[in-house]
């Protein structure tokens, strides 16, 4: 499970103004193996977290780099999985090494889709020159790339902009405090939306959730059902807050678990300008 919410605006009037706040949650296994956000390499050039299990080496669930291009990725919840389907997180890290523009990426994608389990794939091009462009795909919904008006939205484990509840919940706290991002420093900004990313109020009833989860949902639907998912095992491991301001400035914040344990955490920030 995972979930985030982002609110782009390409040619922000204000110079106080945000082109893009990103928030989102990593939920997986606490004792997966993954390296916390960083640049890969000596090049400085992508900056994100990174996949260690084995055969899934690699992949990423968040990622920008300094040319502008970044990439998120939710997985489709799903009761049966196909152990034998290509590892989703290699479809983020291909998107930040390739050449490719956001919608040529995901028309690739698209037409490969069937060779993955159940996923959600956002693909952004920030120029500070042309204007940003942000399109998604989902492997379980329209066969085309979608254009993405400026605006608001919210993606977990279903289609983006699914209503459910959890979804819906966690998008009126993020728009709330997106409201009066010009009002707050960066560092404010960042503490609120991770207040936000760490909502743990089960969002009860929501039958759309239990549908699609089927059996494999219930025993855990108090859990899931809320922004910040916390299992004995399972859950929240991970808040991104990505703010990329008029001219291109942005600030990389992650919060993320150490040694699988829920009470040890610690922060990282990274701020470059785009070069473009």
């Amino acid at each position: 499970m995972c979930i985030l919410f982002f609110k782009f605006d390409p040619r922000p009037v204000s110079k106080n103004a945000y082109r893009l706040i990103l928030a989102a949650n990593r939920d997986e296994f606490y004792l997966r193996p993954s390296k916390s956000a960083d640049f890969w390499d000596s090049s400085n050039e992508i900056l994100g977290g990174l996949d260690m299990e084995e055969g899934k080496e690699g992949g990423t669930w968040l990622g920008i780099s300094k040319k502008g291009k970044m990439a998120a990725l939710t997985n489709y919840m799903q009761p049966k999985i196909d152990k034998n389907a290509r590892g989703r997180g290699a479809l983020v890290t291909n998107f930040l090494t390739t050449d490719l523009d956001s919608y040529s990426y995901l028309k690739k994608v698209a037409s490969e889709g069937h060779l993955y389990n159940g996923f959600n794939l956002i693909a952004a091009d920030l120029n500070t020159t042309k204007g940003d462009v942000i399109y998604y795909y989902g492997n379980k919904g329209d066969p085309e790339p979608i254009f993405l008006n400026p605006g608001i939205y919210g993606l977990s484990n279903c289609l983006l902009e699914t209503p459910w509840k959890k979804l819906q919940y966690g998008k009126q706290l993020f728009t709330d405090v997106v409201k009066h991002s010009q009002d707050l420093t960066k560092e404010d900004l960042v503490q609120e939306l991770i207040k936000v990313l760490n909502n743990q109020e089960p969002q009860l009833p929501d039958p759309a959730m239990e549908n699609q989860g089927k059996e494999f949902v219930l025993p855990f639907l108090n859990k899931y059902a809320a922004v910040c998912v916390r299992c004995p095992d399972y859950g929240t491991r991970a808040n991104t807050v990505i703010l990329i301001d008029a001219e291109g400035n942005v600030m990389f914040t992650e919060r993320t678990m150490l040694n699988g344990d829920i009470d040890q955490w610690k922060t990282g920030t990274y701020q470059f300008k785009l070069q473009i």
